[in-house]
């Protein structure tokens, strides 16, 4: 253990060094800094009659004291200085009439960062540079309110994104530090994150903010997003740019991208780098893998994830410091969808199975000529035996692959021109699957020389950039359909998508819904694109089953995390120390001790997960620790140590899981479980006869390669003799070539017959089926009375009737079939006061009848934009207010200060807005309500 002058010497020195802070070099770093005290609280030695010394104050460029670090030794508590590194501070201010210094407190393995009067302490992971404290120091300085902080509506105008930017800039300013928005699929989150990056960034919140996404693919789509919303704000990467450049304010990295900058000693990134992440899809997966990269900016933190709220994973709430089903802001699928007008496509889904899929390939199921077909060419067709989930697995039959491609070519929406598919994603289960159907549109469907459909998967340098596939598949008219394995199943935003064909089947929730998020975007009208003119549903072609597997398994599969090799070897080898004390086997424990001390020094010291940990690990340092292992030492190596060794990568993992399979023969020979031992030693001695001697590094140890194979040597194993196939042959398995790749599934082409073809009604619009076909038989008959009825024919040319005609008009139309009447127009398309010859000018598109729903939506729209500094109760009451009369179709003044306003506060719209604002919306009801 060191005291505290070691410490400061052997380590926190070098920790500030390493933030760019030449200690020793007086202009920069003051070391027993005179101060002051104020007060006589502080009863520490330096501490003498009012007159006390500080570790290091950190100085500005100007001089004068930017930070104040209070140090002790590795064995205490951080938090003892907490205080007093606190007085410190307010005393420099007071001495000197200085700005407020910032505060740290450490005992060189921990370091806590308190931003005195704005934020708790919280832990770091480093010392920020000099540059970092006056970024720290300007951004308190020009801080504005935020509560009122005007949102850029040109970027996030709709009123449920200035809803969720609100409810963030309200929570910052409340000096939360993590946030989480859930919104469906094309809500526009990332518009809504540029939105409130401005927000801050104006206000003085923000200077750099990091955007963390999945994929290549997406890293382009968001540079694209941030170049078109805020074009002045510099941009990385750039073009071409590979290393991590420090002069830029937005950044937008792939995860691993990320975590190679923070992992690089060369080029080390300071911790302090960041004012803010945006973590895109923010799920349990993401945070396994790369936690790492959050924990070592540890800033505020906004997560954005699509996952329903019913099926987030616990852990991603705690993450986010939410209340557990509480994200900071929600807007789901069906709100967006059952909007008036609706932010999102509703769709359809048609249900396809064919009879391999339901009964698999036999001899029961094979057509008899193909069974001909088969004797003549010499095969045994009793040998072909499939279930229907194993095709396109162990088995691939292009007569079911063709066929999904004929139903989908007849079934898919199509452009305006009625032939070909509108925009189309294939999801399918592998790349040789994805080639197979590639090649099936290309012999059906030779005409378009082999432009109709393209594989686009992400292992495809083609794929990416100006130019390539996924750019061609976006921007151009052909390929009309992606087939796609894994890379176009998120994050990919092309709002002319119009089918999506699942062939394939899906077991989670999450992922399954992200897909169908490829569609739910609407088109806009000012970027229309020729071959989508029109969309206001999109079909999903169902070939396996997933909506039925949902139905019963809301929740998909739960997917079972793998222990990192590392973790595994560790346990085993101290679960072997824990019985070797037990059965008094000392001179095991010792050697497998001795093991168990080398991978823990194999640990990387420059990991966060291992930083964090140091604090604990120093327990390690005192020999007498491994005197004898006690059973409280075995727990602490187990619970503390043994989930750090996830952190080793760059290892022979062949040679480490040979030396596994070692221990753990061994274990089982300790723990006299003959069956596990027989059983695991088989598989060694089968390993061990892959190596190939012909290799002459491998040849060298041909004696006990051979020996290893014998019952013999097994019957007289001892420790000498595990340590010498360790030491002699797990270095060898690197040779051993991986096992011959088969030339995938059986491959068949067998007719196969459709044997289900339906919609399923699914999704969150249930409208009345005969309201919808009214409406269609109204519009089909009124333009085909316009040819031949008089008063239609004056209408359509633009021409005046008078009300007498109106009014013979309305008879005519009554004696039609369907019987169309003003009533049933009303209801039909929802507005309540439109006459008859308004209803006939909205269906020969000679102008545009809003509906009720529709004018007051885009009222409450655009008295939002105007009003952008509402509050998030305030946005939260109009939505309701917007809805109540939607529903209602009227409202009285009293109304306001009753149920179920009154859920928002107890005075209903007087404890929410002024009486200025509630005369505005006073008078913007009953124009509404007039009209």
């Amino acid at each position: 253990m060191k005291n505290e002058s070691q410490t400061r010497k052997e380590i926190i020195d070098h920790r500030l060094r390493q933030a760019g802070w030449n200690v020793g070099e007086l202009s920069q770093v003051v070391e027993e800094f005179f101060i002051t005290s104020q007060s006589n609280e502080l009863n520490e030695s330096k501490n003498i009659y009012g007159r006390s010394f500080c570790d290091y104050v950190l100085l500005g460029r100007d001089g004068k004291p930017l930070a104040v670090v209070e140090a002790k030794k590795t064995s205490v508590d951080s938090a003892i200085g907490r205080e007093q590194a606190k007085e410190y501070c307010y005393n420099i201010k007071a001495n000197l009439a200085v700005d407020l210094p910032f505060c740290f407190f450490t005992n060189g393995h921990e370091i806590f960062f308190w931003d005195l009067e704005n934020y708790p302490p919280r832990k770091v992971h480093g010392f920020p540079t000099r540059d970092d404290l006056q970024r720290y120091k300007n951004l308190r300085q020009s801080r504005k309110a935020l509560a009122i902080e005007f949102i850029n509506t040109k970027i996030a105008g709709r009123d449920y994104q200035q809803r969720a930017i609100r409810s963030v800039l309200e929570a910052v300013e409340k000096r939360k530090r993590k946030f989480l928005l859930v919104m469906a699929t094309g809500t526009g989150k990332t518009r809504i994150c540029i939105s409130l990056v401005e927000s801050l960034m104006r206000a003085g919140w923000a200077e750099r903010v990091l955007f963390l996404v999945d994929r290549i693919a997406l890293r382009d789509q968001t540079l694209d997003a941030f170049k078109e919303h805020l074009p002045n704000e510099p941009r990385w990467p750039k073009v071409g740019e590979k290393s991590i450049a420090q002069d830029r304010r937005i950044y937008i990295s792939t995860y691993p991208t990320m975590l190679n900058v923070i992992r690089d000693e060369a080029s080390l990134l300071s911790p302090h780098f960041f004012d803010l992440i945006i973590v895109d899809e923010s799920h349990r997966s993401i945070y396994n893998t790369y936690q790492e990269i959050l924990d070592y900016f540890n800033t505020i933190t906004l997560g954005l994830t699509a996952t329903p709220t019913d099926v987030i994973d616990h852990n991603t709430f705690e993450l986010f410091e939410c209340e557990e089903g509480v994200p900071t802001y929600a807007y789901s699928y069906e709100e967006a969808v059952n909007n008036i007008p609706p932010y999102l496509s509703n769709f359809q889904v048609m249900k396809i199975k064919t009879k391999f899929q339901d009964e698999g390939i036999s001899k029961r199921t094979i057509s008899l000529e193909d069974q001909k077909r088969l004797i003549l060419e010499g095969k045994e067709i009793e040998e072909i035996n499939y279930e229907g989930t194993e095709l396109e697995k162990t088995v691939s039959n292009r007569g079911t692959n063709a066929l999904i491609v004929k139903i989908f070519m007849e079934e898919c929406i199509k452009d305006p021109n009625g032939v070909l598919p509108g925009k189309t994603i294939f999801f399918c289960v592998g790349k040789r699957h994805a080639r197979e159907i590639e090649h099936i549109f290309d012999s059906l469907y030779p005409e378009y020389q082999g432009e109709l459909a393209k594989v686009i998967v992400s292992d495809d340098p083609r794929a990416y950039g100006k130019g390539g596939l996924l750019d061609q598949f976006i921007h151009n008219d052909m390929p009309r359909v992606a087939i796609s394995v894994d890379m176009l199943d998120t994050g990919i935003d092309i709002r002319e998508l119009v089918n999506l064909v699942f062939a394939k089947p899906v077991f989670s929730y999450t992922k399954f819904w992200q897909m169908i998020g490829r569609g739910t975007r609407l088109l806009e009208p000012t970027k229309m694109k020729p071959w989508c003119l029109e969309k206001d549903v999109f079909l999903i072609m169902d070939c396996w089953d997933n909506f039925e597997y949902f139905k019963f398994n809301p929740k998909g599969k739960e997917l079972k995390s793998q222990i990192p090799l590392p973790v595994r070897l560790f346990g085993l080898r101290l679960d072997k120390i824990e019985k070797s004390i037990q059965i008094n086997e000392t001179e095991i424990a010792s050697r497998e001790t001795i093991k168990l001390r080398k991978q823990i020094d194999e640990l990387p010291q420059n990991s966060i997960v291992v930083m964090d940990a140091k604090n604990n690990l120093q327990r390690l340092e005192d020999e007498k620790f491994w005197n004898y292992l006690s059973t409280d030492k075995t727990e602490f190596l187990r619970m503390v140590v043994k989930p750090l060794l996830r952190t080793i990568s760059e290892k022979d993992f062949k040679a480490m899981r040979f030396e596994k399979d070692i221990v753990e023969v061994s274990l089982a020979k300790l723990n006299q479980e003959i069956e596990k031992y027989d059983t695991l030693r088989e598989g060694i001695v089968e390993t061990i006869m892959e190596l190939p001697t012909s290799i002459n590094i491998v040849s060298k140890e041909i004696d006990l390669i051979r020996q290893a194979q014998k019952n013999q040597y097994w019957l007289t194993i001892n420790e000498d003799k595990y340590d010498d196939l360790i030491k002699k042959l797990s270095p060898l398995m690197r040779f051993i070539e991986p096992a011959v790749v088969t030339n995938g599934p059986a491959k068949f082409n067998f007719q196969d017959i459709i044997t289900q073809r339906e919609f399923v009604e699914f999704g969150p619009q249930h409208e009345s089926v005969s309201i919808s076909r009214y409406k269609e038989l109204v519009e089909e008959k009124i333009n085909e009375l316009t040819e031949t009825n008089f008063l239609l024919k004056k209408i359509k040319d633009g021409e005046q009737i008078s009300e007498v005609e109106a009014q013979q008009l309305a008879e005519q139309l009554y004696e039609e079939h369907p019987n169309i009447t003003i009533d049933l127009l009303r209801r039909v398309y929802n507005h309540r006061k439109a006459q008859l010859v308004q209803f006939i000018k909205h269906i020969l598109r000679i102008e545009i009848l809003e509906s009720f729903p529709e004018t007051v939506s885009k009222t409450f729209t655009d008295f939002i934009t105007t009003h952008s500094y509402l509050s998030s109760r305030q946005l939260q009451f109009l939505d309701l207010l917007k809805n109540y009369i939607i529903e209602r179709g009227e409202l009285q003044k009293r109304n306001l200060i009753e149920s179920p306003f009154t859920m928002i506060h107890p005075d209903g719209i007087r404890g929410v807005f002024n009486p200025i604002e509630i005369d505005e919306i006073l008078s913007l009801t009953q124009k509404l309500l007039a009209a």
